[in-house]
């Protein structure tokens, strides 16, 4: 499903509706005996004094304007409440501007304010966003790639499923439609992308757990079975060249935090059951029933967490008393619950606010050097992971 996402989007009020006649010089919307006005360009120009040539360069945002004369011509399309006919403007610019973003899961905070900081920026700058939630479904994913290059938006934002369907986004790039990878990343595709440094971030999670004392720490991840079947390998060997997803990275951070500590990774409390918050208080329940249960587990994002939490709700047990827990993504709710909940805090907004300056830097023509953006992240020390020394 593809969405205009516009999250200023505001109701309307009586004043800018009426029941008349059409004027000269306005053009009317809309159905019945209420219809919307909607002043033509000769209209913004004659209020704004300037020719009509003029107004169609400012308000279309190509040619050459005087500073002096785009203002006035702004602050009249203001004043008069026009909208620019976007066909138009793209006849004339070779530009829609309209951005695609393809996120995996739009239920999952991360994405959801992400793409705030995405549609934020781009409407900013006089663009409008078509967002597809592809559900982690690769043939999803392909087929919202086709229509969104035949709708012809001008960039697209993308947070890949499969990091070997590299073949896909690079046709779309071949066809001259610049591609951001937010968060993920696909090896060999030549794109921007946006991130953090996820091996650290995990691996500085993990050592914070074992300064406590811990020993035995769970990893609870989202995945399907061939994520699983790489995750089992002994001692967690390659799993930092699990590509498309944040896993790998998070896995090896977390691995190497371990052996540098001397203790060996054991795959069995490593957990990748699925992406809900369900499949995470399931894995949980799991494997709390070990025979060696963990005593803490670092969940990779914060609906995972409250998974956990649920876990442990129902099998009576509390957090830190029994389970410590610690988190990336410091959801609106961590600092709220009881214990507070210790996160690796990601700037999620910046990392969505920056894809979409890159794409627009690109969709505007520049032909700078692929960039690949990794923005600092902060460990909140709280409550839900206590001390066994």
């Amino acid at each position: 499903m593809i969405t205009s996402f516009a999250p200023h989007a505001g109701a309307g009020t009586g004043d800018d509706v009426l029941n008349t006649s059409t004027a000269p010089g306005v053009r009317m919307s809309g159905s019945g005996g209420v219809r919307r006005i909607m002043p033509s360009i000769e209209v913004v120009a004659k209020e704004a004094g300037v020719s009509t040539a003029t107004a169609g360069r400012a308000l279309g945002g190509y040619g050459s304007v005087s500073a002096k004369s785009r203002e006035a011509v702004l602050a009249a399309a203001e004043r008069l409440g026009y909208r620019a006919n976007s066909l138009a403007r793209s006849m004339i610019t070779g530009l829609t501007h309209t951005l695609g973003v393809l996120v995996p899961d739009i239920e999952n905070p991360f994405f959801s304010r992400a793409l705030r900081g995405i549609a934020d920026t781009a409407h900013a700058k006089g663009w409008e966003v078509l967002l597809v939630n592809t559900d982690e479904d690769l043939t999803l994913e392909r087929k919202a790639l086709g229509v969104l290059a035949e709708r012809r938006v001008d960039g697209m934002v993308v947070a890949p499923t499969d990091a070997a369907d590299r073949d896909t986004l690079k046709a779309v790039i071949d066809a001259g439609i610049p591609v951001v990878l937010l968060d993920r990343r696909v090896p060999g595709l030549d794109a921007d992308t946006v991130g953090i440094d996820n091996r650290a971030a995990a691996r500085d999670a993990t050592e914070r757990l074992l300064k406590l004392g811990h020993r035995s720490i769970a990893l609870l991840t989202g995945g399907d079975e061939h994520l699983r079947a790489k995750l089992a390998r002994p001692g967690l060997r390659g799993v930092e060249r699990i590509a498309g997803t944040t896993v790998g990275a998070r896995t090896a951070g977390y691995r190497d935090a371990l052996l540098e500590a001397g203790v060996e990774p054991r795959p069995e409390l490593v957990s990748a059951e699925g992406f809900r918050r369900e499949d995470a208080a399931e894995a949980t329940t799991r494997l709390l029933a070990l025979p060696e249960p963990p005593t803490a587990i670092l969940a990779l994002d914060s609906l995972l967490a409250l998974g956990v939490l649920q876990a442990l709700r129902r099998l009576g047990l509390r957090c830190p008393a029994d389970v410590s827990l610690v988190s990336f993504d410091d959801a609106d709710w961590a600092e709220a619950i009881s214990p507070p909940l210790s996160v690796v805090a990601q700037p999620i907004y910046e990392l969505g606010a920056e894809a979409g300056r890159l794409l627009l830097d690109r969709v505007q023509g520049s032909e700078r050097r692929v960039t690949h953006r990794r923005l600092p992240t902060r460990f909140i020390e709280r409550e839900s992971a206590r001390s066994l020394l």
